[in-house]
């Protein structure tokens, strides 16, 4: 008979105590802060790890046009459109794209690239509407933004869909010397 008031005794302990596990986490649920609360996101953007793979970072000054980064994707992602140079050596690059819908940010385009153009950034927004807002074209984005230096946001990859031609060509002096020549 004592065993039996003592196994009533447990089951009702157990229960009880599994009542209070949960009652104190619905409570502290309601204590924590949202998460707009915790990250301001439009305003304030959210910080990422050092070795996060966001959106590429592009470098069309460099680029040599050896589509080594095109071979090596596993999803064959990236369109590189490209003609012989008239001045010197090398290809024109006239299109550098990546379908960010099929692209899977695994880096593996990185790697290959011989005068390292191509990076992994740290931008993890690119909303749009339609899947061509997807679809960029790094040739045709002004060079601040394709090399990470300003951020690449749905309007400016708008902007370069309206774009024929390059925004650089090899054999042109790079915006960015012109920069650093000034300071």
């Amino acid at each position: 008979m004592f065993m039996w008031f003592r196994n009533v005794w447990m089951s009702v302990a157990t229960v009880l105590q599994g009542m209070y596990v949960t009652l104190l986490t619905m409570y502290r649920t309601y204590q924590r802060r949202t998460f707009t609360e915790v990250y301001e996101y439009p305003e304030v953007p959210v910080k990422v790890k050092s070795r996060y793979r966001g959106f590429h970072r592009f470098d069309l000054t460099t680029c040599i046009g050896c589509e080594k980064c095109a071979v090596a994707c596993p999803v064959d992602c990236i369109y590189i459109d490209k003609e012989k140079s008239p001045v010197g050596k090398g290809f024109r690059i006239n299109g550098f794209t990546i379908d960010y819908t099929k692209c899977m940010f695994c880096a593996l385009c990185v790697e290959p690239c011989p005068v390292d153009c191509i990076f992994m950034g740290s931008n993890y927004d690119l909303s749009c509407y339609s899947r061509d807002g997807c679809i960029v074209d790094y040739a045709k984005l002004p060079l601040q933004i394709s090399w990470g230096q300003a951020t690449l946001n749905p309007a400016v990859v708008a902007e370069s869909k309206v774009l024929h031609q390059p925004v650089w060509v090899k054999g042109e002096p790079s915006p960015f010397e012109f920069a650093g020549a000034e300071h």
